[in-house]
């Protein structure tokens, strides 16, 4: 499942991090070269978590009923939308900025 992959990768990416496995070298330029890494490592960690979080929000807004529902415009969103971002809460439009903040009326 997609939550299960979301979680080893953020928790991989924190090990990395820690260098429970790679200590840090005693060499300067090796360093450099590993705190390099450790910028993209906690990326990836980030992106991991903020995706389970989106991966979990619709879990409960389906649980609750409201996973097919906009939280901008209350409007359907889209299948299509829904396959190919399973976690979105916004229909296209509101996705990309077509409804105002609050507007629950029809698509404009």
């Amino acid at each position: 499942m997609r939550r299960d992959e979301l979680r080893q990768r953020a928790s991989d990416a924190s090990a990395d991090l820690r260098h429970e496995a790679d200590p840090l070298s005693a060499d300067f330029a090796e360093q450099v070269t590993q705190r390099e890494n450790d910028d993209v490592l906690g990326a990836i960690s980030q992106s991991a978590q903020e995706e389970l979080q989106q991966v979990e929000a619709a879990l409960r807004r389906l649980a609750s009923g409201r996973y097919t529902t906009c939280s901008v415009c209350g409007e359907d969103i889209e299948p299509e939308r829904l396959t190919a971002v399973p976690y979105t809460d916004r229909c296209r439009s509101c996705a990309e900025g077509g409804h105002a903040a609050g507007n629950r009326g029809g698509r404009g």
